[in-house]
């Protein structure tokens, strides 16, 4: 297998981190522990340096390095649901705690894993891909709507409408707190967290834009269920900016000290997109796993809130909704 190369141009963002923090930073799956043992070549301007250089605004960065001595892709039988399919997409239903694609610490037991099983000609469509059919995903512990591309044609159709933001979204979330506003959009930017580089933080001016609508759909005992609307799909950004509003979601370790024995408690309810071969976008739903009505029990939610089926509640975007609830 021919090595990995990477090139990179430094931005004011990433001005005086370590080489090695930066490449693991900007390239998924690959470590520190990975760059100093299988590293073929890291030049800054052309010139070899060593991972612990830091590196400066404007320089040019090439790093290669030796593939990874991945596991072969074996079918295993993985438990999911499928709400949709035809010739050309799978629409599945992801339970928590899946992790969607293979990487570093997960080669087997994926959702890819169990899409091979399911549909045995998938790797050699997609030519040997580690994933194969995926165009988007969700966090590990997320729940809920992910489409998967049968062939690369309809890989490059879908993706190319979530790189133009015209997906639309809906996620439900149980939140501690209640944010001041019944109904908002929190907007800026997204940064590495310089205090955790395994989490993310909001900011005002520097990192990558990300912009989400909220709307408090009930409150109840020091909580809120929340529907959240994301126009933008940065890395943790509903996590980051539940957190920013001061009410981080029920079960997120890693954003807040709170935990849940169901979990964190996000959960992707509507996933509104455009179909090979159709005229007009098609909107799926998904309903509340069981987890979440467990929770809502547990935690002292009205009878009306746990019984509710709130994944066909609110429209799919929620500017719209506010846009119709204007008078003429």
């Amino acid at each position: 297998m021919t090595d990995q190369i990477y090139n990179f141009t430094i931005d004011e963002h990433s001005d005086g981190l370590r080489l090695d923090v930066f490449l693991t930073e900007h390239i998924p799956g690959v470590s520190r522990t990975r760059i100093s043992r299988d590293a073929e070549r890291l030049l800054v301007n052309g010139i070899p340096q060593k991972a612990s250089r830091k590196v400066r605004t404007g320089e040019q960065v090439e790093f290669a390095i030796r593939p990874p001595e991945k596991q072969d892709l074996i079918p295993e039988p993985v438990d999911f649901s499928v709400v949709h399919e035809d010739n050309h997409v799978l629409v599945v239903d992801k339970p928590a705690g899946l992790v969607v694609h293979p990487a570093a610490g997960n080669w087997s037991g994926t959702l890819v894993h169990g899409l091979l099983y399911r549909d045995r000609d998938m790797s050699d469509t997609f030519e040997g891909s580690y994933r194969p059919g995926i165009v988007h995903r969700l966090d590990k512990d997320t729940s809920g709507l992910i489409i998967i591309a049968k062939d690369p044609q309809t890989h490059e159709f879908l993706q190319s409408q979530f790189a133009r933001r015209v997906v639309r979204k809906r996620y439900i979330a149980i939140v501690t707190g209640r944010p001041r506003e019944a109904r908002g959009t929190v907007s800026g930017y997204i940064i590495r967290d310089p205090k955790n580089r395994k989490r993310f933080t909001h900011h005002n001016r520097q990192g990558k834009e990300a912009v989400t609508e909220y709307r408090i759909a009930a409150a109840f005992a020091g909580m809120s269920l929340v529907e959240l609307y994301p126009h933008t799909g940065r890395t943790h950004q509903l996590r980051v900016h539940m957190k920013h509003l001061g009410c981080p979601i029920l079960g997120d370790s890693l954003y807040s000290r709170n935990r849940d024995p169901e979990g964190l408690m996000l959960h992707a309810a509507a996933l509104q997109i455009l179909l090979p071969e159709a005229t007009e976008p098609t909107l799926f739903c998904s309903p509340l796993p069981e987890r979440f009505t467990r929770c809502l029990q547990e935690h002292g939610a009205p009878k009306d809130v746990v019984e509710r089926d709130w994944s066909g509640v609110q429209p799919v975007w929620l500017s719209e909704a506010r846009t119709q609830e204007r008078p003429r």
